[in-house]
């Protein structure tokens, strides 16, 4: 058995205009995405930077900026570039996101969903929890969204 942890965050954009996507979800009533080369898709990023913390393989950064100069910006395009060096299959991924918005408890058996088709293991394999940190940091106070993935691999 093997784990792994992944964080990642990012700022909203200062101007209307990119959607938001979070574990390969839409959310539509949002007025601006995250501001990132990529779609921003900051759960995606945590559990690509998990994936890569079993792997040993980077997969963020030079390769990814590589892949967004190419006009590849879809997080879960990065996400299976990293599962391409995972050699275990995948038991459990756990998610916890910190944001003021967007409202995430509605859309979590949506989000898993989406996850677990990505990792090819049912849903009951991940987690999600969210918080708005009781507005003690930026991420709390609206600013951005901060996400920690933790996964496990093995049978």
């Amino acid at each position: 058995m093997k784990a792994a942890i992944g964080q990642d965050s990012h700022r909203f954009e200062e101007t209307a205009g990119k959607p938001l996507i979070l574990g390969g979800i839409l959310f539509p009533e949002e007025k601006c995405g995250l501001s990132a080369n990529s779609d921003g898709d900051v759960v995606l990023h945590a559990l690509t930077n998990a994936v890569s913390g079993i792997t040993g393989v980077n997969i963020l950064g030079a390769p990814a900026d590589k892949l967004c100069k190419e006009g590849i910006t879809d997080s879960r395009v990065y996400l299976k570039e990293a599962l391409k060096a995972l050699k275990e299959p995948v038991s459990h991924v756990s998610f916890s996101i910190e944001a003021a918005h967007p409202k995430i408890s509605p859309r979590i058996p949506e989000m898993k969903a989406s996850i677990a088709s990505l990792l090819k293991i049912d849903p009951s394999q991940v987690g999600i929890t969210a918080t708005t940190g009781e507005g003690l940091t930026a991420f709390g106070q609206g600013l951005g969204i901060s996400v920690f993935c933790i996964m496990t691999t093995g049978e």
